[in-house]
């Protein structure tokens, strides 16, 4: 019994360490060898991975701007601010499903889109690349929605208040946090869709 209960461990702190491993049981047998299919992932999946770039080329800048390094530094802000990630766990549960995980997604880039603005308020001189990201996270959103389509799947509706509206920043300092904070969620979720992604292509 002691045996079995650590095997039990080994296997849930496998699950929990590596959520996106889990997709291994994925019901999309049907779709892992459609050409169609495989070719959105790579490509979006190179998508992903330009964004990603972009946000970590904006940390820089309010790094080197506000010297705001270090997310730990500011918990107690983060607290006060209650700027919170986008979930994702939709795509990596092990009753997956891919309308599931993919509306959440477009969820999340959706949240993110509307997010963008405040710091676009914070770094107007760099204006160019918060929109950039802006129309890539919307493009980006836009292509799931076509490839569900495609495949004909419902799309996933997930509540508002899932994700509310950003705060109303009571000093420029807070407004700096929040754009440090945005920015360091947002990377956190491409990742996340990024693996998510990558496993699926590996189906």
């Amino acid at each position: 019994m002691c045996c079995l209960t650590r095997m039990l461990v080994l296997v849930l702190s496998a699950l929990l360490g590596a959520p996106w491993r889990a997709l291994h049981g994925a019901p999309l047998a049907e779709l892992s060898g459609d050409q169609d299919f495989q070719l959105f992932l790579h490509k979006n999946l190179e998508f992903t991975r330009k964004i990603k770039g972009d946000v970590a080329a904006l940390q820089r800048v309010v790094c080197d701007t506000f010297q705001l390094c270090k997310e730990e530094e500011l918990l107690l802000v983060q607290q006060d601010l209650r700027i919170t990630q986008v979930a994702l766990e939709q795509c990596h549960r092990p009753s997956f499903q891919a309308e599931a995980c993919f509306s959440q997604i477009r969820h999340g880039l959706h949240a993110y889109h509307s997010s963008l603005a405040a710091v676009l308020e914070l770094l107007p001189s760099h204006a160019g690349l918060v929109e950039t990201l802006q129309l890539d996270a919307a493009n980006l959103s836009s292509n799931i929605q076509q490839q569900m389509e495609d495949l004909g799947l419902a799309t996933v509706t997930f509540p508002a208040e899932d994700h509310g509206p950003l705060p109303a920043f009571s000093s420029r300092f807070q407004h700096q946090v929040g754009g440090f904070l945005i920015l360091a969620n947002f990377q956190r979720f491409l990742e996340t869709a990024y693996r998510a992604l990558r496993h699926l292509a590996r189906l």
